[in-house]
């Protein structure tokens, strides 16, 4: 159904593939959530979407796909089936504001028609006027082509946050100093990246931490957590520009970092450093104290690249 949408010859070749990308693995995690309600015998597959992404962004990692198309086909996977039930939502224009960030809302509303069109049932679940819906508030938000239009980049910042009453209010951008967070398998080249783009900044290190403490990485880790969270807090207290090193490889990972420099006014920009898988594993036999590989192919499987929801600034490095 997608090639017969109107819009599909208007959109160029790298559009249309992410759509298609979309199509393929939409419905992938579905085998491995589908629910059967034992007594009307109903299916439901909670949290497919997420599933799905997470198939989508290996089978395509593999496949040695462009880590921002890569993202975008798994943006869409995860959202595909918000369009349709707009109208449940509190505040609709909040939902396409929010989600304009996150993925394109013009390829979420032409695939959940193309996908509404494609199934072949007589309950219409989810009408088409509920697309057109969506259609009308992103474009009335000014967010259905693009990102929604926020006053600056700490107003997008508090609004992901919950802390911005109106999306159009413009906050004051006076900040106590900026943490950059980095983000990436051990081997991907954090420090080089550092060393070539940041080579002024203090660093606080986990695996320079685990150094001084003699603990490995297998050990406990509550120790370096702790003296790290000191380290940042040296920094953010004097309001000097630095850096924090560590794979942070989940927003849940990333979030307590974030919070710490987020309570001290310090803007946030995030680098997460992406090579080939290959890169990475070469690297990081070249290292002085070499992580096992079993251990970066686990981390792999639960990698969440960082998106623009969580900081000021984003950075997607692909040395």
């Amino acid at each position: 159904e997608l090639q017969q949408i109107d819009e599909w010859h208007a959109l160029d070749r790298s559009q249309q593939l992410q759509l298609l990308f979309t199509g393929l693995f939409h419905d992938a995690g579905k085998p491995a959530t589908t629910l059967i309600d034992p007594e009307t015998g109903r299916t439901r597959s909670p949290k497919h979407a997420a599933v799905g992404a997470a198939i989508a962004r290996r089978v395509l990692r593999d496949l040695g796909c462009d880590l921002n198309m890569r993202e975008a086909i798994c943006a869409l996977v995860t959202f595909h089936g918000r369009p349709p039930f707009l109208l449940e939502k509190t505040n609709p224009e909040m939902e396409v504001i929010r989600l304009s960030w996150l993925v394109s809302n013009r390829f979420l509303y032409l695939f959940a028609l193309a996908d509404t069109r494609g199934r072949d049932t007589k309950e219409m679940t989810r009408p088409e006027d509920n697309l057109h819906l969506w259609k009308l508030v992103s474009e009335e938000q000014a967010c259905f082509d693009k990102p929604f239009p926020f006053a600056n980049d700490h107003a997008r910042f508090l609004f992901f946050r919950q802390q911005l009453s109106y999306p159009l209010h413009a906050p004051h951008e006076d900040f106590r100093c900026t943490l950059t967070l980095m983000s990436g398998l051990p081997g991907a080249g954090k420090d080089t990246w550092l060393s070539r783009h940041r080579a002024d900044l203090p660093i606080v290190s986990l695996d320079e931490i685990r150094g001084d403490l003699d603990v490995t990485a297998t050990d406990d880790q509550g120790t370096v957590v702790q003296t790290a969270r000191e380290q940042c807090r040296e920094h953010l207290r004097t309001g000097r520009n630095f850096a924090f090193n560590a794979t942070n490889i989940s927003s849940q990972l990333r979030k307590r970092w974030i919070e710490l420099a987020s309570d001290y006014n310090a803007r946030i920009e995030i680098v997460y450093v992406e090579p080939p898988v290959a890169t990475i594993l070469a690297q990081n036999r070249r290292r002085m104290n070499p992580v096992p590989e079993k251990v970066i192919l686990s981390l792999l499987d639960r990698l969440e690249p960082p998106t623009i929801a969580e900081c000021h600034e984003l950075t997607l490095a692909t040395p």
